[in-house]
Parts: C-alpha cells; sequence; structure tokens
C-alpha cells in the first residue's frame, strides 16, 4: 500500500497556514475593538483594564506575524474580521465571547500541530485569552 506523506504534509502546511492567519486576523480585530472599548470604557479603572488586556493582544499579534513570516517566508496581510458593537456592554459581550471562542480554537490549533514554536505559542496565548475572557465577564457583569 502506497502512502502519499508529501501531499499530507502540504495539506497540514496548508492548514496552518489558515490558522496562523485566521489567529492574525482575529488580533487584528481585537486590538481595533479593545481601542474602541476603551474610549467609551466608562472609568479609568475598567479603561486600563482593557488597555493591558489590548497590550496583549498586540504582544500576539506580533508574535503570529513572526511566526507567519518566519515559517511562510512572506509577510501576511491582516484584516479586520469582526465589527465592534458602539454600544460598550454590547462590545464587552462581544469581547468576552470571543475571548473564549479564541481560546478553544487556539487550543486546537496547539493539539494539532507539529511545529514546536507554533505549539508554545498558541498555548502560552489559550490562558491569555481565557484570564482575557474573565476579565471581560467581570466588566460585563458590572456593567449590566
Amino acid at each position: 500500500m502506497y502512502y502519499d506523506y508529501s501531499r499530507d504534509q502540504q495539506k497540514a502546511v496548508n492548514q496552518l497556514i489558515k490558522q496562523i492567519k485566521s489567529a492574525i486576523d482575529g488580533e487584528y480585530s481585537a486590538i481595533k475593538c479593545y481601542e474602541k472599548l476603551a474610549r467609551m470604557a466608562p472609568t479609568d479603572e475598567e479603561k486600563e483594564r482593557i488597555l493591558e488586556i489590548r497590550n496583549d493582544e498586540i504582544k500576539h499579534f506580533t508574535e503570529l506575524v513572526k511566526l507567519y513570516s518566519g515559517i511562510f517566508g512572506r509577510d501576511p496581510k491582516p484584516e479586520l474580521i469582526e465589527e465592534c458593537p458602539d454600544d460598550y456592554e454590547l462590545g464587552l459581550e462581544a469581547a468576552l465571547i470571543d475571548e473564549q471562542n479564541t481560546v478553544d480554537t487556539y487550543l486546537t490549533v496547539a493539539d494539532h500541530t507539529m511545529n514546536t514554536a507554533v505549539k508554545q505559542f498558541f498555548t502560552r496565548a489559550a490562558k491569555d485569552e481565557q484570564q482575557h475572557a474573565v476579565w471581560f465577564l467581570y466588566l460585563w457583569i458590572k456593567n449590566k
């Protein structure tokens, strides 16, 4: 029985390209949204918390761009994939849902990649995203 490893390897590489590109777009969208949410925050404390989360997202974005460029030899073109609500409470809710969904996605990528750098990044970033979800949940409940 003949097994075409090269075809399966190419499928895995193509899937990884899509996953990293999707993560780049998600982080880029989060950066933009959290800047908007920080401007709408009713208190300086909430604004600072959101900006801290945004700074984490900037770090994730930067690391993802480095990973993408290093693995694939070209720079990604980030795209805004989500609109940020104009209402603060709705924005917090959207952010917490997005962060929680991102945790699941990042853990799936980490579980399915053989690339050590990718695995380490996505595992660490999933932990950050979970923490972000908890903070957004706190802010959302506080503002209900």
